[in-house]
């Protein structure tokens, strides 16, 4: 079955990036002159997703503001003969067929995919992570749907972390198949000890599930941290029928941390065709006062 259904959790605190995140979702926090949430979407648009959820909770409507038509902005720009910012504004909202629900309680991950379960349907779809902006010229989820559309498995991104930060992310068993590609059988979420600690692959921003997934977090318990946590109802899938990892391209920035934000705003501000020239000598300059 063609994968053309994506779900995006948004409804996370953004604590790590407080007091930024008080009042405006991380998601929308800009990488120069996009809010990291359009380029999660241009990414699932570019791997073939037609149709989108976004899982958000109080306080995120400028999520929605974001993909809706804005007359009075677009009127402005139209009278003013500003063409090309007119398309630019009135084409976020032709992205995809873009809906949205509430997770009225932050009970982890998991809890957040299972509010998904009316809008999917008995269909595979795609979870890109509201955290996590990856970029490249071949979209990440697309790579992933590609290893979906080859085994007929649930897949996970994967990305080897460092040794002292795997009790932060979840740990895989894998086996290599071939190439960027592998088999994984077993996963951990926050591995506190070395014995626990099963791999240094962790899943990291995108993965497929089939829809067997909503009736394992009908009956996940709690987890780390106390929440129902998606690694946990994965892990249930992966004893299941086996899982694909996908060792994706594409440089990943987590935009619900500071450093992460910065490289964000600093690689991509080298690309853009408007200032990346300019930008470039600033940072040159800069660079000799270090």
């Amino acid at each position: 079955m063609k994968i053309t259904k994506a779900v995006i959790p948004a409804a996370g605190l953004g604590t790590r990036v407080l007091p930024a995140t008080k009042a405006m979702p991380k998601e929308m926090l800009p990488i120069v002159d996009k809010p990291a949430i359009q380029l999660i979407v241009e990414e699932a648009v570019r791997s073939g997703i037609t149709d989108i959820l976004i899982i958000t909770n109080r306080g995120k409507g400028l999520i929605e503001d974001h993909f809706d038509r804005t007359p009075e902005l677009e009127h402005n720009l139209s009278s003013k003969n500003k063409t090309e910012m007119y398309n630019t504004v009135v084409d976020i909202s032709k992205l995809a067929n873009i809906y949205f629900i509430r997770q009225k309680e932050t009970k982890g991950l998991g809890h957040a995919i299972r509010c998904a379960k009316s809008f999917v349907g008995n269909e595979p779809f795609a979870v890109l992570y509201g955290d996590d902006v990856i970029i490249g010229e071949n979209p990440a989820c697309g790579q992933l749907i590609k290893a979906y559309d080859e085994y007929g498995l649930g897949v996970l991104g994967i990305k080897e972390v460092p040794e002292n930060d795997i009790h932060k992310y979840s740990s895989l068993k894998v086996q290599n198949l071939h190439d960027n590609i592998f088999k994984c059988t077993d996963m951990i979420e926050k591995p506190q000890t070395k014995e626990e600690v099963l791999s240094l692959y962790s899943i990291l921003g995108r993965c497929i599930l089939t829809p067997e997934i909503f009736d394992i977090l009908d009956h996940t318990a709690p987890g780390a941290g106390g929440e129902i946590q998606l690694t946990d109802a994965m892990r249930e899938l992966t004893k299941l029928r086996g899982m694909i990892g996908v060792d994706y391209e594409g440089t990943r920035y987590d935009m619900g941390n500071k450093l992460g934000i910065m490289k964000a705003q600093c690689e991509q501000a080298l690309k853009h065709p408007e200032i990346g020239n300019d930008f470039k000598k600033y940072l040159i300059d800069l660079a000799k006062t270090l």
